[in-house]
């Protein structure tokens, strides 16, 4: 449900400290070690993702966004310029455009696919932090009520994803210890309505290795140099792939009974953390894949609208049975 990330980042950590996982070619191994095939992103015997016969988004996505605390003009057009790229064809492959397409191979039960349509509607600013400077994850629900009730934001329970992006000083619960974001359904008794929502929180000041990873990289990572950002903000750029991650998530296994892995659905594992870690081919097993380099040497691997570039994570694909992006050479 939420980003697996710090769970991956903890994983490696013990691993290391036994031993087990130290050094900078056993985070990086060489492309001779992975299998003939050059697949090594995922597993499909390992993984028994199924549908559990809910909803999925199909209809055209209108996203609220939510700007809780103090944001940087510069920061909002990153973020702004990766959500309005989801659904802009025109951009350089790969785009993407196209790595939103695995995610809209999920279909529901009558067949239909999740939407390629997704459209920021509408934004409200809290730079004022009207719930205070340290929420829990309820309050990030009272957050989406205040915009609501206050007209700011409308009740679109058909179209709208409500999205909730928190400024580097503010504070979450269970933030950088075991998630950088998560995505539910709001409570009638807090909201008034039933409507899809994920929260995002910018970790650049609290804690960029864990969840700003590779722009950033854990003190036991010995040897593991930290990437340069697409857009020159670590904590942007880490944001923007774990909005893609939810964002996958919430579209589809909007009321945590459609798409994921497991037995217990208050603790799915789904398409997106499926691919947790993985950015190119050949990635896995701590190896992040194959990207790109832009002049200057900033890693990406997808283009967006305007000529930007992003660095995001892999999407599990129902089709090839393995994570899968636009940049895979193979």
């Amino acid at each position: 449900m939420g980003n697996a990330q710090v769970w991956l980042l903890t994983l490696l950590g013990i691993l290391s400290a036994a031993g087990l996982c130290s050094g900078a070619s056993a985070w990086l191994p060489h492309r001779q070690d992975f299998t003939a095939s050059k697949r090594y992103e995922g597993s499909s015997s390992l993984v028994q993702l199924r549908y559990h016969m809910g909803p999925v988004l199909t209809s055209p996505i209108n996203i609220y966004l939510i700007w809780y605390g103090k944001w940087s003009a510069a920061g909002q057009s990153t973020i702004r310029g990766f959500l309005r790229s989801l659904s802009d064809p025109t951009a350089t492959a790969p785009s993407v455009h196209q790595w939103w397409a695995t995610a809209a191979l999920y279909t529901d039960q009558t067949g239909h696919n999740i939407t390629r349509t997704i459209t920021v509607a509408r934004e409200v600013s809290d730079p004022g932090q009207t719930l205070g400077s340290d929420l829990t994850r309820l309050d990030i629900q009272r957050v989406i009520a205040t915009a609501v009730a206050s007209h700011h934001l409308p009740v679109d329970n058909r179209n709208g994803i409500y999205l909730v992006l928190t400024a580097p000083e503010v504070k979450v619960q269970d933030f950088c210890r075991a998630v950088c974001g998560f995505h539910y359904f709001t409570f009638n008794s807090i909201v008034g309505h039933t409507l899809p929502y994920a929260w995002v929180g910018n970790s650049g000041l609290q804690c960029p290795q864990q969840c700003a990873y590779p722009f950033a990289v854990p003190a036991y990572m010995t040897g593991t140099v930290p990437l340069a950002p697409p857009n020159g903000d670590v904590g942007v750029d880490g944001m923007v792939s774990v909005i893609g991650h939810e964002l996958a998530e919430l579209s589809s296994n909007p009321l945590v009974n459609a798409w994921y892995a497991g037995e217990d659905p208050t603790a799915p594992t789904e398409i997106a953390d499926l691919c947790e870690g993985i950015y190119g081919s050949g990635g896995g097993g701590g190896y992040m894949g194959q990207v790109r380099a832009a002049p200057g040497g900033a890693k990406f691997n997808v283009n967006g609208s305007g000529g930007r570039r992003f660095l995001v994570q892999w999407l599990w694909s129902p089709v090839r049975n393995s994570c899968y992006g636009p940049n895979a050479v193979d």
